[in-house]
């Protein structure tokens, strides 16, 4: 009765504060300069202005820009995938020298801040000539301490039987694991996929350094250069922030059920 009234009209008013700034960056998004500018301030566009997205893609070089970032976060989200799926297995199914030992290493990893890392992978991809490149943008993150671990817990829970009965129809190791682990582990690995893609769509401080011309730079290095270019206009500004945010939205759209069922089957898990 009651308690369940307040519980719906406590998330309602969560739902508002959460979801209002992004409705007023949409507004602000297909207002005028002197529109903006009115106080108090406009809750609908009475006359929305297009052109602030046309400018942002176009003029502002964000199309570019969303495509360059496209790219590095897809690849990025499959090749972490692919390592971690990897090395969990092998972690898991594989007996080897040290493997107790190089685990820990990757657990060791998650202790580290990314930022004590900058240098050293500055250092290689300069080595390497791969500055203001993709494959400089890309191969640092091929793997992931989080991802070995995380797929390395959901591995351990699968029935032992499994590998046993894989073993007597002569199944090897490549094929139990596209067959058999990986279907096993499809929640998983959908909810992993969203955060590497979240992940990479969303990195700043590592294009910034990287990157030096516009057929490389990411989305989020593209926002900044709007703010000291003629396009600094607010509305273009706010045109391109929803621009950058749009794929984000679409991928959390298309995979909420995975993501969740892999949220889930974590802490069912655990």
């Amino acid at each position: 009765g009651l308690r369940a009234v307040a519980r719906y009209a406590l998330l309602v008013v969560v739902a508002l504060v959460v979801l209002f700034p992004i409705y007023m960056t949409v507004v602000t998004s297909l207002l005028s300069s002197s529109q903006i500018a009115r106080r108090p301030p406009l809750l609908y566009p009475p006359g929305p202005q297009w052109s602030n997205y046309s400018n942002a893609f176009s003029a502002g070089h964000l199309g570019e820009y969303l495509r360059n970032s496209a790219i590095q976060a897809i690849c990025i989200t499959a090749a972490v995938s692919v390592t971690s799926i990897l090395a969990a297995y092998a972690f898991t199914f594989v007996r080897f020298p040290l493997k107790r030992v190089l685990f820990a290493v990757c657990l060791a990893s998650l202790m580290v801040p990314a930022e004590v890392t900058i240098l050293p992978n500055y250092a290689t991809i300069a080595a390497f000539g791969w500055l203001n490149s993709f494959p400089g943008l890309i191969v640092p993150f091929m793997a992931s301490g989080i991802g070995i671990f995380l797929f390395r817990q959901s591995f351990r829970g699968l029935p032992g039987e499994l590998r046993d009965a894989a073993t007597l129809d002569g199944l090897g190791h490549f094929r139990f694991l596209t067959s058999v682990v990986v279907p096993l582990s499809a929640p998983i690995l959908g909810a992993f996929g969203v955060f590497a893609f979240l992940g990479s769509w969303n990195q700043y401080l590592w294009p910034l350094i990287i990157a030096r011309t516009d057929s490389v730079r990411t989305v989020q290095i593209g926002l900044r250069q709007l703010v000291g270019t003629s396009f600094s206009d607010i509305g273009v500004r706010a045109a391109g922030t929803i621009l950058a945010a749009l794929p984000i939205f679409i991928v959390l759209l298309i995979f909420q059920r995975s993501l969740v069922r892999g949220l889930t089957t974590g802490a069912v898990k655990g």
